[in-house]
């Protein structure tokens, strides 16, 4: 009996690996189309990890990075000991946080808009316009913030003076308490008709017969939205709202190194701006890729707990 089952496991793994290798060849072109994708992240996103090494040594780039001094955890103790790390820390969560936020429920609102559309010349303008913001570089679009909230013909002062809400002109770009919502506010206009693409085909996906059936019971558009289109998408959304908690304190530094002055610098400056400054600017490449493992780990740490979290309460996972 024992021969027999051991004969019959043979033939199913057999089986299974025959079964596997004739999938891959008749789909050899789709793998052959994807190895140059799968190379390139090898060649960018694992080969650096060697450089890690870095963190736990005292590197110096006249040598190779396997002669040089090992310290330990040298440059994680500076870095959990510096007080400039908690206000960039600060700064970072708080700006992140309030895009995460911004960022997902305004592109969601547009996009149940924009859904609910029936003029289809309308709509596609409507999205073009929406998306033209986000092919514009960030230099452009600080240009044109700094501009807009300058006090020498800036034309948010110049309006609201015109409504007699303000007597002076006000130096927005000098207020740190304001910074965090003025980045905020101009990556929500820049990236809101990008960020709904994926939120409208999510939405073209829904059985449309739902709608029908929801419109023989009388129900109106918002109760739609509410009780068909909003569940619809709540997969895709959770999807890419786990993900980006990842990025939570990898958030670049582009919108607060050109948006950010002197003036507001204590809450302009972020983690991966630290990072540049106190890294490359001052050549301390140790301590720099110290800063780069935080980031990694911790995004990675908040992936996972995200996940778990949703597991638990929807018994549904991503990973």
């Amino acid at each position: 009996m024992k021969e027999q089952t051991t004969n019959i496991t043979t033939v199913n793994g057999a089986s299974k690996g025959k079964r596997f290798w004739q999938t891959m060849l008749q789909q050899k072109y789709l793998y052959l189309m994807s190895m140059p994708f799968v190379i390139w992240v090898i060649i960018f996103s694992y080969v650096p990890i060697w450089g890690w090494l870095m963190a736990f040594q005292n590197y110096r780039p006249r040598n190779s990075i396997m002669n040089q001094d090992w310290v330990g955890l040298k440059h994680f103790i500076e870095l959990f000991t510096d007080e400039r790390f908690y206000l960039v820390l600060r700064n970072t969560l708080a700006m992140s946080s309030m895009g995460l936020i911004v960022s997902f429920t305004v592109p969601v609102i547009f996009a149940l808009l924009l859904n609910e559309l029936r003029q289809q010349f309308f709509k596609r303008t409507i999205q073009t316009i929406a998306y033209l913001p986000h092919f514009v570089s960030w230099v452009v679009v600080s240009g044109i913030v700094t501009k807009m909230l300058s006090t020498d013909g800036g034309a948010i002062n110049d309006f609201l003076i015109s409504l007699h809400i303000i007597d002076h002109p006000i130096q927005f770009m000098a207020k740190g308490e304001w910074f965090w919502s003025i980045v905020t506010i101009s990556d929500a206009w820049k990236e809101t008709g990008w960020n709904s693409i994926i939120f409208l085909a999510a939405m073209s996906g829904i059985d449309q017969e739902l709608y029908e059936a929801s419109t023989v019971d009388g129900a109106g558009r918002f109760r739609k939205m509410w009780h068909i289109t909003l569940p619809g998408i709540r997969t895709t959304f959770m999807v890419l709202f786990i993900l980006s908690i990842g990025h939570l304190v990898s958030i670049g530094f582009e919108k607060q190194f050109l948006l950010g002055n002197p003036v507001v610098v204590d809450y302009a400056e972020v983690i991966d701006l630290y990072a540049l400054n106190y890294g490359i600017n001052l050549s301390r490449y140790s301590y720099g890729t110290a800063i780069g493992i935080f980031n990694s780990v911790v995004s990675i740490i908040l992936v996972f707990l995200a996940n778990y979290i949703y597991k638990k309460v929807t018994k549904e996972s991503i990973i």
